[in-house]
């Protein structure tokens, strides 16, 4: 063989090593970008979870919308739906079935929960206290629970707070009602009364040309917190930065409302239809201090305390709908709140 033969296989052999040597090179970049690319992907994927409302959608729950509405749910890692509740709908079977990851709920509706060996845990409370009231037509209000007594009383058959009310006045001589939702019967009846919120009942009374006036049942001593956010305790324990996400994307978005009520009450009467926006706006206006009144002032949108939880245990033990109690710290936490 030549040496010129020689030189020449040479050269190719080394061209094609360097060649190799080029080619993994490139591999191992793209291969590399590929991994940067997944990873940042990764970074700024949201986690997908659902909220079940305790009823079609209102003001009630305009913090959920703004936080939908203007990205704390995406800033927080979160990719949330909404699914609206309503009568054929209970948000704590859902989430204890695991079709919803969060729901709200009032807060004796948790511990009749609880005490069915549902184990769901509060983790932050919408109202301070229960917009829950009698409604009477104007001038024929009460001062004191047992001016009831000799009148008719439209009820929704078991509510709690009617049983609590029995139990705390002599009201045997009431002829208790069943309430159906329409104030058909309480209209054409001046001297009746009938359940309500002071929040919505006021204001479709008073399209119909009936002026009302209401009693707070929060004046007998009992106000459970309402619009209660709640998950299972297993969720809790298992997804705790979720739980972290959610509860500061919840308490952003009702921060937001009480700066911008109007702006939020717009999007929520567009996610309703039975609803009209001069209602919602009643309701936006009604709740504000069952919002961010009593220890929210202070203290925040969402705060919750033992004493509350453990004072509503009690009074449900007392009327008999518990079976033993519990201990209230096994009911809520507040460790996912703004401190």
């Amino acid at each position: 063989m030549s040496k010129k033969s020689m030189f020449s296989k040479i050269q190719i052999f080394i061209l094609g090593v360097f060649a190799i040597l080029v080619l993994a090179a490139c591999s191992a970049e793209g291969a590399s970008d590929t991994t940067d690319l997944e990873e940042t992907e990764g970074e700024g994927s949201s986690e997908s979870v659902k909220i079940v409302l305790n009823w079609f959608a209102k003001a009630q729950h305009g913090g959920v919308y703004a936080a939908k509405e203007k990205g704390f749910f995406e800033e927080n890692g979160l990719d949330v739906t909404i699914e609206p509740g309503g009568p054929q709908v209970s948000s704590i079977q859902m989430v204890a079935s695991g079709s919803s990851e969060f729901g709200l709920a009032h807060g004796d509706q948790l511990v009749m929960a609880r005490n069915e060996g549902i184990e769901v845990v509060a983790v932050a409370a919408t109202m301070q206290g229960s917009p829950q009231a009698l409604m009477f037509h104007e001038g024929h209000g009460i001062e004191e629970f047992e001016e009831m007594n000799g009148r008719k009383a439209y009820i929704e058959p078991g509510i709690v707070y009617w049983q609590y009310l029995n139990n705390q006045y002599n009201l045997e001589e009431v002829q208790e009602l069943s309430y159906s939702g329409q104030h058909t019967n309480f209209m054409s009846e001046p001297e009746s009364i009938s359940q309500s919120f002071v929040t919505s009942e006021p204001y479709f009374l008073g399209e119909e040309g009936i002026e009302t006036e209401t009693k707070l049942i929060s004046d007998a001593g009992y106000d459970p917190y309402n619009i209660v956010l709640f998950v299972t305790k297993e969720y809790l324990e298992e997804n705790k930065e979720t739980v972290q996400q959610m509860v500061s994307a919840y308490v952003e978005g009702w921060d937001y409302y009480k700066e911008s009520p109007d702006e939020i009450t717009e999007i929520v009467h567009n996610a309703t239809e039975d609803i009209s926006l001069e209602a919602l706006q009643f309701e936006q206006q009604t709740q504000e201090e069952f919002i961010y009144g009593g220890d929210a002032a202070e203290n925040g949108v969402g705060y919750m305390t033992e004493e509350r939880w453990s004072t509503l245990i009690d009074q449900l033990y007392e009327l008999d709908l518990l079976d033993e109690k519990f201990g209230a710290n096994e009911m809520f936490t507040t460790e996912f709140l703004p401190q």
